[in-house]
């Protein structure tokens, strides 16, 4: 089996360059998962030992599962890709749902989507970056009476001291440079920086 990085490359859903992230921050890296998840085959061989991972700490009792949420736009197909596997593995269906943002940026549950008081749910995203997206999502969601068990990814691009509330479940970590505006070398060297994300700030 391809690894993920392997994977990335070929679906060019890895670029380089000088980007500017959604968070703001600037990278020599980015990643449009989109590009990776649009193809089926790619997309269960990239969150298949992510979710070996979670079944795994399911059975032993170490985590709960009820449902599967993303935030839009990113966590919606990998999400959605999870809650597939996952059930499959379970033998039981696990939902998959998403949050977005309404029309003045706040992220919410909207569509008609469901939750319990006290469901266990697991969040997808695609990148995570600096955790801001997942903690959106989760805050949402903890309004409604949800219980937020742990996070997942197809990369974790993190800087080191960056830390997530839960348990993070990556598919592959990958290290990019991650810089405040001020004090991007790509910026001191007068090379443009490109906004690829779906974010607004």
């Amino acid at each position: 089996m391809k690894n993920v990085t392997d994977l990335l490359l070929e679906s060019g859903a890895m670029l380089e360059g000088h980007f500017l992230l959604s968070s703001g921050r600037h990278s020599d890296k980015y990643f449009q998962c989109a590009k990776l998840l649009q193809y089926p085959q790619k997309s269960q061989a990239a969150l298949e030992d992510v979710v070996t991972r979670i079944k795994d700490d399911i059975i032993s009792g170490k985590l709960k599962v009820d449902l599967i949420a993303g935030p839009a736009m990113g966590g919606i197909v990998a999400a959605w890709e999870a809650a597939r596997q996952l059930s499959s593995a379970l033998k039981r269906e696990i939902r998959s749902v998403f949050t977005e943002r309404d029309e003045k940026g706040v992220m919410c549950l909207r569509r008609g989507f469901e939750i319990s008081q006290g469901q266990n749910i697991l969040i997808v995203e695609d990148v995570v970056t600096t955790g801001k997206s997942s903690a959106e999502c989760a805050a949402a969601l903890e309004l409604l009476g949800a219980n937020i068990t742990a996070l997942a990814c197809v990369v974790d691009r993190r800087e080191e001291g960056i830390d997530v509330k839960w348990p993070l479940y990556p598919a592959v970590k990958i290290k990019a440079g991650n810089w405040e505006a001020k004090d991007c070398d790509l910026c001191k060297h007068g090379t443009p920086a490109v906004k690829p994300g779906s974010r607004k700030f």
